[in-house]
């Protein structure tokens, strides 16, 4: 038998909630998972319960931030002119310039 799930306040986790998704929404919902540095079952409970998502710079985040970044430059190079920008991709943008500003913040770094 596994170990118990439990959460910070030592509440036992025995309740499954699932819910169904299309491909692009489980691939920015996989996205944000991997720039929080959280694991997908605390990313996706403080979301739905409103709490805040605070990023704790470590080597994974930083992994993330650096393919999201190479992959966000790869497709401006494929547009031409602004044209052709899809939402999913400006979400992406907003989603790391949030992430590396709070990251700055919490670091006070200046790049």
């Amino acid at each position: 038998m596994s170990a118990k799930n439990v959460d910070r306040h030592n509440r036992f986790r025995n309740i499954t909630v699932g819910f169904r998704v299309s491909p692009e929404e489980h691939k920015q919902i996989n996205i944000a998972v991997a720039l929080s540095g959280l694991s997908k079952q605390e990313y996706c409970y403080r979301k739905c319960l409103n709490r805040d998502i605070v990023v704790q710079g470590n080597p994974k985040v930083y992994k993330a931030l650096k393919t999201q970044l190479t992959l966000v430059l790869d497709e401006l190079k494929r547009i031409e002119a602004g044209a052709g920008v899809d939402d999913e991709l400006l979400d992406n943008i907003r989603l790391i310039t949030v992430t590396l500003n709070g990251m700055k913040e919490e670091c006070e770094w200046t790049p």
